[in-house]
């Protein structure tokens, strides 16, 4: 049928009348979904649980505010203040539990009476939702990557330190190092430092009981690192190869002038592809006991060419050599460990969304607990997004070379578009708790599908 612009087009010059009314209208609806997943994982109890010990019984429940911080990330709000934009929305009020969202003051209180107990009590429950996932999964083999990521901070805030920052020098910060399992893209545990601190600073210890923790909840497993060259150290090699643990460590050569004098003077080179090489020696630091198997690669890059050029002659752009160096216990073939090696890219991934879309780089109070628990808040509202898709999904890849992430995730502005923010209306027909959407088929599909699928699980 062909339309014409008469059945199209349309006269609409008036604006309407604005007014307000309280009809119980939501712009989250979708956070239903979230409420299930919660329910289902008794998140509401074991926040509580971390909080108890401070007594008391103020009107806004400990456990509760950071319930609402969570859900506060998870709408995609970043200060404390726009909680003003929501706070009268009857979806996130029934998924806290509320009459009434807390003000500023009250979340900036509550995180000002979070002591060490508290912190310590979040990680382990941040640790054991992710020990619970990778039960169901039953993984043949866990791979960790380590790294610290920079948290700057406008305030003087406590605990914090002037550091190395290329982008903004002469800012204070925090510097956490992260622990992520790349089977489920999702944060193992933090360990959170100030701004002035080396990667290496505090990291044999928090690698050491992340992997203690990982074995204690699946016994036999096999467990993978990989890290890049701040680790490089004899000690902490050292440790993991009597745990057990495989690893790939990257090395900072240029530091050796014997293995880079090697590397320089190579000849020939293994080809993995048209712009990857490899050789392979057993070396070792001369204030090193051991020899090692290390790993020499050699990646061909495009350059761009400076100066004036004849374009008819030349094309504008050369190619280089970027050399890299990895340290390896892994009895697979070098090509295999070159992959596996450059996985550690999914965790950068991993660090870019938790600051662009979950808000781990803002810094709410001036107390270091406070700060660590918002930094949590963020880490839990990330690995929640997560589990939401991992308990409605099945695993839609096989282990990769590269150790991808068993799952395709959304990224969680993703999900906020698709599901999170639609508009609904909450109504009591014949006494029955109605939330109404006026969607199209293929966000009720979503909504069915998750729905049903958290409620079999």
């Amino acid at each position: 049928m062909k339309l014409t612009r008469k059945l199209v087009q349309r006269r609409a010059r008036t604006l309407p009348r604005l007014q307000f009314a309280d009809q119980q209208l939501s712009s989250f609806s979708g956070i239903l979904l979230f409420q299930a997943l919660f329910r289902r994982l008794l998140l509401k109890e074991r926040l509580r649980a971390c909080f108890r010990h401070l007594g008391g019984t103020p009107a806004y429940d400990r456990g509760l505010v950071l319930l609402g911080l969570i859900v506060h990330v998870l709408l995609g709000y970043r200060t404390l203040r726009e909680m003003a934009w929501y706070r009268d929305d009857p979806m996130v009020l029934r998924l806290l539990g509320l009459r009434r969202l807390p003000d500023v003051a009250t979340v900036s209180r509550a995180l000002t009476q979070v002591d060490s107990r508290v912190i310590e009590g979040l990680r382990q429950l941040c640790r054991n939702l992710v020990r619970d996932r990778l039960l169901a999964l039953r993984p043949r083999r866990v791979t960790l990557d380590f790294d610290g990521s920079v948290q700057g901070t406008c305030r003087h805030a406590e605990g914090s330190a002037v550091g190395y920052n290329r982008r903004k020098k002469g800012q204070r910060s925090y510097y956490p190092l992260l622990c992520t399992v790349a089977q489920t893209g999702q944060v193992f545990d933090v360990h959170h430092r100030p701004g002035n601190v080396h990667d290496s600073n505090g990291a044999e210890a928090f690698i050491e009981h992340c992997i203690r923790e990982i074995r204690q909840a699946l016994p036999g497993v096999v467990v993978e690192i990989r890290m890049d060259g701040a680790f490089f150290s004899d000690a902490l090699v050292s440790r993991l190869r009597e745990q057990g643990v495989e690893f790939t460590i990257s090395v900072p050569f240029e530091r050796f002038p014997d293995l880079k004098g090697r590397i320089e003077g190579r000849q020939r080179w293994w080809r993995v592809n048209d712009q990857v090489a490899y050789f392979e020696l057993r070396w070792k630091p001369q204030s090193w006991k051991r020899r090692a198997r290390f790993l020499a690669i050699r990646r061909t890059r495009s350059v761009q060419r400076k100066g004036p050029l004849q374009l008819d002659l030349f094309v504008p752009q050369a190619e280089e050599y970027a050399f890299k160096v990895v340290i390896t216990n892994k009895g697979i073939s070098p090509r295999h460990v070159v992959a596996f090696h450059e996985g550690r890219g999914a965790q950068e991934a991993i660090f870019g969304e938790l600051k662009s879309e979950g808000q781990m780089d803002y810094v709410p109070v001036r107390t270091l607990h406070g700060n660590q628990a918002y930094l949590l808040a963020t880490i839990l509202a990330h690995n929640l997004s997560r589990e939401l898709q991992m308990q409605v999904r099945a695993p839609q890849r096989r282990t990769t070379e590269k150790r991808a992430p068993l799952w395709s995730f959304e990224r969680l502005a993703t999900l906020r578009r698709r599901l999170v923010q639609r508009a609904g209306r909450l109504t009591w027909p014949q006494g029955v708790l109605t939330l109404t959407l006026g969607v199209g088929p293929a966000v009720q599909h979503d909504f069915v599908e998750y729905l049903g699928r958290l409620e079999a699980a």
